[in-house]
C-alpha cells in the first residue's frame, strides 16, 4: 500500500494568503511539478497510489484559509482514495468552532503551521488543540507550506519546540512535513526521543544530495522507520517522488560513501502510514478498508541504483 502523506489543493491562490498568491502569480516556482493545486491535477497525479492525505490550511497571520469544507467536499468525491486533514489556527477566534466541525466533516487529522500562523508550538491555545486531538484520537500535522511569505516566523518552525508537546501528550501522533526542513537533524533527534513523532519526505526527496544525507543520517540514528512517504503535491507528484527516492544512491556513484539499502527506501514508500498516524481505515468515508495496491512501488518506476 502506498499512502501519500502530503498533498494540497486550493480553488483560488488567494486562499494561500495575499503574499503567497502574488508570488505564485508572478512566477510559479520552477521546481514545482504542477502550476497550481487544482482538483483535476491532484486526481491525475495520485492515480498511481492507494490513497492520499489532503490538507486544508488556516493561518491568519499570513491571511491564508483553504477551507476545511473545500477539503471535505473534495475527499468526499473519492473517499476510498482520499483522506482530509483540517487546517486549524489555534490563535483564530473561531478555533473552537473550527475544531467542532472537524469530526462533522469527516476529517481525520489536524494540520497546524506555527510559522505561518505566528504561534509558538507550546502556546496555551495550541496546547488546547493538542489536548482536543488526543481526546478524539487525531494526529497533528506540522506544516510550513511553500513558498514561505516574509511575515512568517521561522523560529516557530523548529522541531525542538515540540519536545515539550510530545512530553505533555506522549500518545499524540505528530507528523512533520518535509522532514522538518531546514532543521532535519533536529527533527531526527526529536523522533529518536519520542516514539510517536514522524516525518514525511516530500520536497527533500527530490533534492538528490540532500535526500541522501537525510536518509543516511536517519539510518545511522535508527529513526528511518519514522519516515513516511509524501509527494508535497503540487510541488511534486508521487511518481516523481518515488523515482527520486529509488535514485538516492546515484549522487554517490564513484565514491566510498555507503549506499542506502533499497529495502529501506521501499519501506518508506510502502510503510503503513495510516497506522503510524493512528488513522483507522474505517475513518475513510463510505469505505471500511483501503485495498492494497495492485502495483508495487518498484513497478511504478524503474530506476538504477549505485
Amino acid at each position: 500500500m502506498i499512502i501519500d502523506c502530503h498533498t494540497r489543493i486550493w480553488s483560488d491562490a488567494r486562499q494561500l494568503g495575499p503574499d503567497t498568491a502574488e508570488t505564485l502569480a508572478q512566477n510559479t516556482p520552477k521546481n514545482w511539478a504542477q502550476e497550481c493545486g487544482d482538483a483535476a491535477a491532484h486526481g491525475r497525479a495520485t492515480s498511481c497510489i492507494d490513497a492520499s492525505l489532503v490538507f486544508a490550511h488556516r493561518a491568519e497571520l499570513v491571511g491564508a484559509n483553504v477551507p476545511n469544507e473545500l477539503i471535505a467536499e473534495f475527499v468526499g468525491r473519492d473517499p476510498q482514495h482520499r483522506l482530509g486533514i483540517a487546517g486549524i489556527d489555534p490563535l483564530a477566534e473561531s478555533v473552537e468552532h473550527d475544531l467542532a466541525g472537524v469530526l462533522d466533516l469527516g476529517l481525520v487529522g489536524v494540520a497546524l503551521s506555527p510559522p505561518l500562523a505566528g504561534f509558538h508550538p507550546t502556546h496555551s491555545s495550541a496546547m488546547r488543540v493538542y489536548e482536543w486531538c488526543c481526546k478524539h484520537g487525531l494526529p497533528v500535522i506540522v506544516t510550513m507550506p511553500q513558498p514561505i511569505p516574509a511575515s512568517a516566523v521561522l523560529d516557530f518552525a523548529r522541531p525542538i519546540h515540540w519536545d515539550e508537546v510530545a512530553r505533555t501528550f506522549p500518545e499524540l501522533r505528530i507528523m512533520f512535513t518535509q522532514m522538518g526542513y531546514p532543521w532535519i537533524d533536529e527533527l531526527f533527534v526529536l523522533a529518536g526521543k519520542h516514539k510517536h513523532v514522524y516525518a514525511e519526505v516530500s520536497s527533500v526527496a527530490t533534492r538528490p544530495w540532500q535526500v541522501y544525507n537525510a536518509l543516511s543520517t536517519a539510518w545511522s540514528l535508527n529513526v528511518i522507520d519514522r519516515l513516511l512517504f509524501g509527494s508535497g503535491f503540487p510541488m511534486s507528484v508521487p511518481q516523481l517522488a518515488i523515482e527520486s527516492l529509488y535514485s538516492v544512491n546515484v549522487s554517490i556513484k564513484g565514491t566510498l560513501l555507503p549506499p542506502i539499502p533499497r529495502a529501506r527506501i521501499k519501506d518508506i514508500i510502502e510503510r503503513d502510514a495510516l497506522s503510524c498516524l493512528g488513522i483507522s481505515y474505517d475513518s475513510i468515508a463510505s469505505s471500511s478498508t483501503v485495498e492494497p495496491s495492485a502495483t508495487p512501488a518498484e513497478d511504478i518506476v524503474q530506476t538504477n541504483d549505485a
